[in-house]
């Protein structure tokens, strides 16, 4: 593993199952820093959303290891993973996916309902502590409904951070946004990345979110090139 990263994916392969399986990955390799930002780019169905799979461990590699913090999650059992999850990983896609019956609060706190150990006083705290950082302190007893597209998206990265996870993957984060909002969804992300310390992978196909992470891998034929 390399000596500063949090996450990599060393020599992964990935084939999609069917009569003929159809390769995604081709035992390409990706280091990633704690608390780094990193964005993937590349054409559509080239796997960009399988290696975000993969990084959240929601997927496995048919070959090949994926490590963090020098642990092989390959290795590691379903039940587990499910636990690392919730402790180590935000997801963020590009649908907001919020239950609509729930406030945005309710939603926030919706993933610390599966940590027995936290005490929902002080996970309540954080949740309005961060819906008003993101600018929705006035809006977290509304329903998505009652939500514009991009409010539901910044309560969608609050209950992504809520478990304060080393890492944050996001899909296509703005890709339902329109411009305006979705700029600053973006940077909103990148200053999360910095004021939490949390590692960010975002997948996307936007040259303007792309532009304000530290760091831009393409994914092309299987393997990442331009991987600086």
């Amino acid at each position: 593993m390399s000596a500063a990263a949090l996450l990599e994916l060393r020599e992964v392969t990935k084939s999609y199952p069917g009569p003929v399986p159809v390769p995604v990955l081709s035992g390409t390799s990706l280091a990633i820093a704690r608390g780094e930002s990193v964005a993937i780019i590349g054409p559509s169905g080239c796997g960009k959303s399988t290696v975000l799979n993969l990084l959240g461990t929601l997927d496995l590699p048919d070959q090949g290891s994926i490590t963090f913090e020098g642990r092989d999650l390959t290795m590691v059992s379903a039940k587990e993973l499910a636990v690392f999850r919730n402790r180590q990983i935000g997801f963020i896609f590009q649908n907001h996916h919020l239950l609509p019956q729930c406030t945005a609060l309710e939603n926030v706190l919706l993933p610390t309902l599966a940590d027995a150990k936290r005490a929902p006083a002080d996970a309540e705290v954080r949740a309005k502590k961060l819906l008003d950082r993101v600018g929705l302190g006035a809006r977290m007893d509304h329903l998505p409904g009652k939500l514009s597209g991009g409010e539901r998206q910044r309560v969608a990265v609050v209950r992504a951070l809520i478990n304060q996870p080393a890492l944050l993957l996001a899909d296509e984060p703005t890709g339902a946004l329109d411009r305006v909002s979705a700029t600053g969804i973006g940077r909103l992300l990148v200053e999360l990345n910095r004021e939490e310390g949390v590692t960010l992978v975002v997948v996307t196909h936007s040259p303007e979110l792309a532009g304000l992470m530290g760091r831009t891998v393409e994914l092309r034929d299987g393997k990442f090139v331009n991987v600086h």
